[in-house]
């Protein structure tokens, strides 16, 4: 029988200034503690950055002080289905030049 995840819950926000990110994957704070559900990524940079999920492939582009949400299950209760995985760390790098202001920030919510 599937669990039934009945409180939306947040782990700490992760964060990354723009002194550390450059032309290679930098991680956005620590591996996700639990299976997310949803994500909301910030990028109050000046520039525009590539995002990865692996620190090895170009994911999605976040652009100059924009930002992306994702519900992946979309307000589903039972914990089979889509998510991604514990320890999943996201990354970020430069997609030109270097952001000279800012971090990119990331809040993810998991089902408990």
């Amino acid at each position: 029988m599937a669990d039934i995840s009945i409180r939306f819950t947040m782990e700490p926000q992760r964060s990354l200034g723009f002194a550390s990110i450059g032309a290679v994957y930098m991680s956005i704070g620590t591996p996700i503690d639990h299976p997310l559900r949803m994500y909301e990524m910030h990028n109050l940079t000046n520039v525009a950055l590539q995002i990865s999920i692996d620190g090895i492939d170009d994911h999605f582009i976040l652009t100059a002080n924009s930002y992306r949400i994702i519900d992946i299950v979309s307000n589903k209760t039972s914990s089979d289905g889509w998510y991604i995985g514990t320890g999943t760390s996201f990354y970020v790098k430069q997609l030109t030049i270097a952001p000279t202001s800012g971090s990119v920030y990331l809040s993810v919510a998991y089902g408990d």
